[in-house]
């Protein structure tokens, strides 16, 4: 319920101040299958990730948000693309990296009501839009380092 309250003000301060944001994603994949995460405030699945911290570089973004939210800790990670969005009253620039080394040595945080594996051809109904068109196109092969509208 805390975080359902949160993220109802977050959307009331979006709509009166459009802000600007940046954020970063990560595609966990390991033999075909992707790992997702569905928060406890918000309907559906989707890459972990989150919003960039004052003074963070995108490395330390991803590698934290990865952690936090799922409790894996990454090895080498590459660049996918950089999207943008203009949902709900904001700019979102999300830059989302790849990840096919990672262990898990914690847990996700109270902000994570459960994540689960996946086929890239069986994701879920609810994955988020973008997610979903991200993740087709990837198990396509279709994904470059690429830019465009999330």
């Amino acid at each position: 319920m805390y975080f359902k309250v949160l993220y109802l003000i977050y959307k009331i301060y979006c709509f009166i101040f459009r802000p600007i944001r940046m954020g970063v994603r990560v595609l966990m994949l390991q033999d075909n299958r992707v790992w997702l995460i569905r928060h406890t405030y918000l309907p559906g699945w989707f890459m972990p990730g989150g919003g960039l911290k004052k003074w963070e570089t995108l490395e330390e973004a991803v590698r934290r948000e990865a952690r936090e939210e799922t409790g894996a800790e990454l090895g080498e990670i590459s660049l996918v693309g950089a999207f943008t969005s203009f949902v709900q009253w904001k700019t979102d620039h999300a830059v989302v990296f790849l990840c096919r080394d990672f262990k898990f040595t914690g847990k996700s945080d109270g902000e994570i009501a459960e994540m689960r594996q996946f086929a890239l051809d069986a994701l879920p109904e609810d994955t988020f839009p973008s997610h979903r068109r991200l993740l087709g196109s990837f198990r396509k092969g279709e994904v470059k380092p690429n830019f465009g509208k999330w």
